[in-house]
C-alpha cells in the first residue's frame, strides 16, 4: 500500500478519497483450452495479483499509472474509444469499449496499478481487465453483478484485444473463494464452490508458481489459431455427419457428441482429430478430479493434474521447450503433488501443488535442474509460493 499512495501522491497529488481494490491472479488446474470451446473448466485464486489504488474524475478522464509497466494511460470515457495503441492500456480502453456498449458512462478514474508477479501463465490480463471493470462500476454507480463483471471483461480482451478466449480466466478472478476449487461450465455460466474433502479437512498444499524466465504475448503466438482447429474439428464432424453448419465462429466442440466423432475421427486430419481428444479427455478429467477434491484425494487429484499436461504437449500441442523441461523437473521432484502448464501454456509459467512441508526443497531442485539446462535465465527464473485466496474485491 505504501509504494502504490507514495506513487498516486507523486502523479496526482494527495487526495481523500482514494478507494482500493485488489484483483488476484488464477491458475486452472483441471480444464486447460477448453473454455473457448464452451467446455468445463475448474480453478483457484491466490494471494498474488494486481493491487488498484484510484479515485473519481468527474470530467470523464482517465489517467492511470502502472508501477510494473511504463507510460501514463490517458483517455476520456466519455469519447468512443480510438484504436488500440498497442501498450498496456489498451486494456483499460478495452474495458470501457465493451461498457460503452451498454452504458453512458460518465466517471473516469484517475489511480495506479501494480502487479506482483512477472507476466507469463497467471492471467494477468484478466486480473487487470476485471478490477478495471469494477473500478469504472464502482465511480459510476452501474450496479453490476458478478456476471456482468466476467462478461464486459471477456468482452473487452476478446473483441477489442483480439484473444479468442473463453470466459475461464474472468470467471475464476470473480468466482473464487478462498480454499474452495471453482467449478465451472463455460456452456451454461453454472458453478459450485467447492471445499477440500467436503470441508471435513484443511488444504494438505500450497500453490508453486515456476517462472521459466520467458514472457509472451498471447496474441503473438498460436494460440487463436488452435481456437481455430478446435471450431474447425467440431465443423468437420458435423459436415460429416449431415448437420446443419453455423458460422465457424459460432462453433464450439461442446456441441459435438463424442459418439459422433468416433465415427468420423478417421476420416479427419491428425491435428484435429488431436485437439477433439484433447477437448473429451480434459473435461473428463476436471469431473474426475471434482470427485477426487470431494473425497480429500490430493494424490488422485495431482496426477490427473499432470495428466493434463501430457494432453496439452500430446493432444493440443501446446508449451515452448522451456516450459516442457519444467513440467518433466516437476514430475520428478518430490512433494509436488501435480502440476502443468499455466495458462495457454506457450510461455511463461508452470504451476504445481506442492506439500508446503518441503518448500525449500523444492524450490532447490527445481530451480537447480531448470538452470542447469537453460543457465541463460538464470536472472529471470523465479519461484513463488502462495496460499489460496478470494476473488476481486474492494479491500
Amino acid at each position: 500500500m505504501t509504494d502504490l499512495l507514495k506513487a498516486y501522491n507523486t502523479f496526482f497529488g494527495q487526495d481523500d478519497t482514494l478507494i482500493r481494490l485488489f484483483s488476484p491472479y488464477r491458475i486452472c488446474p483441471l480444464g486447460a483450452h477448453v473454455d473457448h470451446q464452451h467446455g468445463i473448466v475448474s480453478g483457484f485464486t491466490f494471494n498474488s495479483g494486481i493491487d488498484f489504488l484510484f479515485s473519481a474524475t468527474d470530467n470523464g478522464k482517465v489517467e492511470m499509472a502502472s508501477l510494473s509497466f511504463e507510460g501514463l494511460t490517458t483517455f476520456n470515457v466519455q469519447r468512443q474509444m480510438e484504436e488500440k495503441q498497442d501498450n498496456w492500456g489498451d486494456y483499460l480502453r478495452g474495458a470501457v469499449w465493451a461498457l460503452q456498449r451498454d452504458f453512458h458512462l460518465r466517471q473516469g478514474v484517475r489511480g495506479i496499478v501494480k502487479g506482483s508477479m512477472p507476466i507469463g501463465g497467471l492471467s494477468s490480463s484478466a486480473a487487470l481487465l476485471c478490477g478495471f471493470v469494477m473500478a469504472l462500476d464502482k465511480v459510476n454507480t452501474l450496479g453490476l453483478d458478478k456476471m456482468q463483471v466476467i462478461h464486459y471483461a471477456s468482452l473487452a480482451e476478446r473483441v477489442y484485444i483480439g484473444l479468442n478466449n473463453g470466459i475461464l480466466d474472468q470467471a475464476c478472478v470473480v468466482l473464487c473463494e478462498k480454499d474452495k476449487l471453482l467449478y465451472f461450465d463455460t456452456d451454461k455460466s453454472d458453478y459450485a464452490l467447492l471445499p477440500f474433502g467436503n470441508g471435513q479437512q484443511p488444504l494438505p498444499f500450497k500453490i508453486g508458481v515456476f517462472f521459466s524466465g520467458v514472457t509472451r504475448k498471447l496474441t503473438d503466438t498460436d494460440y487463436n489459431l488452435r481456437v481455430t482447429e478446435c471450431k474447425t474439428a467440431a465443423w468437420m464432424v458435423q459436415a460429416y455427419e449431415g448437420l446443419p453448419l453455423k458460422n465457424l465462429k459460432d462453433t464450439r466442440l461442446r456441441e459435438v457428441d463424442k459418439q459422433l466423432f468416433n465415427r468420423h475421427k478417421d476420416k479427419m486430419p491428425e491435428r484435429f482429430s488431436k485437439r477433439v481428444q484433447h477437448f473429451y479427455s480434459e473435461c473428463e478429467r476436471v469431473n474426475k478430479g471434482v470427485e477426487a477434491w470431494k473425497k480429500g484425494d490430493i494424490a488422485t487429484f495431482g496426477q490427473l493434474m499432470f495428466e493434463s499436461c501430457e494432453s496439452s504437449i500430446n493432444n493440443y500441442e501446446c508449451g515452448s521447450p522451456e516450459l516442457i523441461e519444467l513440467y518433466h523437473i516437476m514430475r520428478r521432484t518430490e512433494g509436488i503433488f501435480g502440476g502443468r502448464f499455466s495458462g495457454a501454456g506457450f510461455k511463461g509459467a508452470c504451476i504445481g501443488l506442492i506439500d508446503p512441508k518441503k518448500e525449500e526443497f523444492i524450490k532447490k531442485h527445481v530451480e537447480d535442474d531448470y538452470l542447469s539446462i537453460y543457465p541463460q535465465y538464470k536472472d529471470t527464473f523465479r519461484v513463488f509460493f502462495c496460499e489460496l485466496a478470494d476473488g476481486v474485491d474492494f479491500i
